[in-house]
């Protein structure tokens, strides 16, 4: 099992509509390296939900429900660039993506999923 923190501006997409509605698509992303983790990501991983601007908070806990598929939001294609091949490319590594780590969906650790239920008194 793998642990993973999704953001959403809760303008955008909230807890609290994500609640109701049960389950949803994660689409619209269009950084390669945040769209290569939703694809590393498994049936069943644990998610923490994290509120981004001005409430900066993680604010819920959901798991996986299934294997990714294209996003059907992708007008510009599937868009496949390791970014390993980018840091690598000489031409290519001083893009902004190389470089940040402002990432709307980021991998975390088993220790920092544990800390984090901790901090919020959860319990799965």
């Amino acid at each position: 099992m793998n642990y993973w923190l999704v953001k959403s501006e809760p303008e955008a997409y909230s807890w609290t509509q994500f609640v109701k509605d049960g389950r949803t698509a994660w689409t619209g992303v269009r950084n390669f390296a945040a769209r290569n983790y939703l694809r590393a990501m498994k049936t069943g991983d644990s998610v923490f939900f994290y509120h981004s601007g001005e409430e900066k908070s993680a604010v819920g806990l959901a798991r996986v429900a299934g294997e990714s598929y294209p996003d059907p939001t992708a007008e510009e294609g599937d868009w496949s660039v390791a970014l390993s091949q980018i840091k690598a490319d000489k031409n290519l590594r001083e893009m902004k993506l190389a470089k940040e780590s402002r990432l709307s969906v980021s991998p975390v650790t088993r220790e920092q999923f544990t800390r984090l239920l901790e901090l919020s008194e959860t319990k799965i």
